[in-house]
């Protein structure tokens, strides 16, 4: 058996991380012959401690093969010490009538610390993933604070937008969702975010041949994904979880996976498709060498959709001009 992954999991204690764990314990993220070891981070409060601690023993419970070892703290520099993958799930959410500025800059302190400790503890091959919300710019500042680790192993997760995409556009066509593909999500993971559909495809036909009603794919195609989490918390009170789980086991297996499939990640831009350089945006990617993508750059837009990336980007660059004092000179 080869050597354990070791993967470092925060907000382990909370929902999204309950759904997480056994999938990843079982092989369903890194491989069904990849052992791993769990690293679970949560808050310095005992009712989160206890609660971690009852996440651990449920694992044992479950006897996984795979699962070769479990750490419980409340210490970043601890949860990440040789960690392969960090999975950034805790965020602080966003209270009543808070400001998205104040949840940045509250968010932002929390990634500064991460950050570092990630950088200083990880093992050198080390690849982050964020979900905490907001989640472009909580990975920016997280990588701003790296020394040794490069900028382009820090990425952020939009697969949960594309699967919703995915699912809203193979109910329309009346198909499966295995006959989407080669859609992805552009820009922020927010209402801004846009769906591309103009370049994806159903049962290898443009998909736009069959759906043809564009106000619905450029309204509420668009709308619905990007609203989806505000109406799962009006519907159920609380935050998506297992769907969010889920995106991120995508998230991560198709960064391990070598394959031509195009895939939504956020990443730091370099200018492609009107992105700011710097700011982290979801673009087309595929997977090169484990843990490894390229930006697909072959894709041209209308003026609609140009639209639609320029108002994501300028949302983007001002989250960046927010916490532009917690990223230092990156």
């Amino acid at each position: 058996m080869p050597k354990p992954i070791r993967v470092a999991v925060t907000g382990a204690a909370g929902q999204i991380a309950y759904s997480l764990l056994p999938r990843i314990a079982s092989g369903e993220m890194l491989g069904k012959d990849v052992p791993v070891i769990l690293h679970l981070l949560d808050i310095p409060v005992e009712k989160a401690q206890l609660a971690l601690k009852g996440v651990a023993m449920e694992l044992d419970d479950c006897a996984f093969p795979l699962l070769q070892g479990i750490v419980c703290t409340d210490k970043p520099e601890v949860a990440f010490k040789d960690a392969n993958w960090c999975l950034l799930v805790g965020a602080k959410p966003r209270g009543p009538g808070m400001e998205r500025a104040d949840l940045l800059k509250d968010n932002g302190r929390i990634f500064i610390s991460q950050g570092k400790a990630i950088d200083e503890n990880a093992a050198d091959d080390c690849r982050i993933a964020v979900v905490g919300n907001p989640c472009n710019t909580n990975c920016m500042i997280a990588a701003a604070q790296a020394k040794r680790l490069p900028r382009e192993r820090f990425t952020a997760m939009t697969r949960l937008d594309q699967n919703r995409a995915y699912t809203q556009l193979a109910k329309k066509a009346g198909v499966a969702v295995t006959a989407i593909s080669d859609l992805v999500i552009y820009g922020n993971h927010s209402p801004t975010m846009y769906s591309d559909f103009y370049h994806a495809t159903i049962a290898g036909k443009p998909l736009t041949e069959v759906i043809t009603d564009e106000k619905w794919l450029q309204e509420t195609l668009q709308s619905t994904v990007g609203k989806r989490g505000a109406e799962i918390i009006a519907a159920r009170g609380a935050s998506s979880a297992f769907s969010a789980a889920n995106a991120l086991i995508d998230h991560v297996r198709a960064l391990v996976t070598v394959s031509p499939a195009l895939h939504s990640i956020a990443v730091p831009s370099d200018g492609s498709y009107g992105f700011s350089a710097g700011v982290w945006a979801s673009v087309p990617v595929r997977t090169t060498a484990y843990g490894t993508y390229t930006v697909d750059k072959s894709y041209s837009h209308n003026e609609w959709a140009q639209g639609k990336i320029k108002a994501t980007n300028a949302e983007l660059v001002g989250e960046r001009d927010t916490i532009k004092d917690f990223l230092g000179d990156a």
